[in-house]
């Protein structure tokens, strides 16, 4: 197996797994998006194309070729911009609303990546949904990194959680609640996804992008 090598942590990490934090959002405008704004048929061609990438990846490594996820962080927090792509389908068969981090500023609206620990940040990159455990919001899975920009993903506790501050659905343009890097949906999804997970023969590849 190829080993990622990652730059030295000035950092000692002594996190247990679900210490991501909860960051308010600050912006409260109820005004809902037209329907013109939520068509986003620009997205297939691009899903077709890190799907093929995903599914190469996930032959060569030993992943799952059913399923994957696909996490567009160039959309706006309060789309849903987590996508559950049928690999076998060639379609998405669900979405939903993901938080990204912090970076350690009171309130972030559009992601910034890093891999630093303690940065509070999120990572781009292809992760591996790792083994089920239970933190501080419950039911979680670990996530490890496959990149050399996500490889301390480990170290630094960035998880999948429910995250009881996502909603449902969309609310454009108010945005999404920050966490501590970690990749928190709402309850309801975070359900569905755990359904996929939990049925799935081989590890599941989730992949952050922008």
């Amino acid at each position: 197996m190829k080993t990622l090598i990652c730059a030295p942590s000035v950092i000692g990490i002594t996190m247990l797994f679900a210490s991501c934090s909860i960051f308010v959002n600050k912006k409260s405008d109820p005004v809902s998006p037209s329907p013109t704004e939520t068509a986003r048929p620009i997205y297939v061609s691009t899903f077709s194309q890190r799907a093929s990438a995903v599914r190469s990846y996930a032959m060569a490594k030993n992943f799952s070729t059913t399923y994957c996820f696909l996490v567009d962080m160039s959309l706006h927090s309060g789309r849903k911009r987590f996508f559950v792509y049928d690999l076998e389908s060639n379609m998405v068969i669900m979405s939903g609303l993901i938080s990204h981090g912090s970076c350690n500023e009171t309130f972030l609206d559009q992601a910034k990546f890093s891999n630093v620990p303690g940065g509070n940040c999120t990572s781009q990159g292809k992760y591996k949904v790792g083994e089920k455990y239970r933190g501080q919001y419950g039911r979680s899975y670990k996530l490890y990194g496959l990149e050399s920009t996500n490889c301390n993903a480990y170290k630094r506790a960035i998880v999948l959680h429910p995250y009881s501050c996502i909603p449902d659905e969309e609310i454009y343009p108010r945005v999404a609640c920050n966490s501590s890097g970690c990749a928190g949906v709402s309850p309801a999804f975070f359900e569905k996804l755990s359904s996929i997970i939990d049925r799935s023969k081989k590890p599941i590849v989730l992949w952050i992008y922008k």
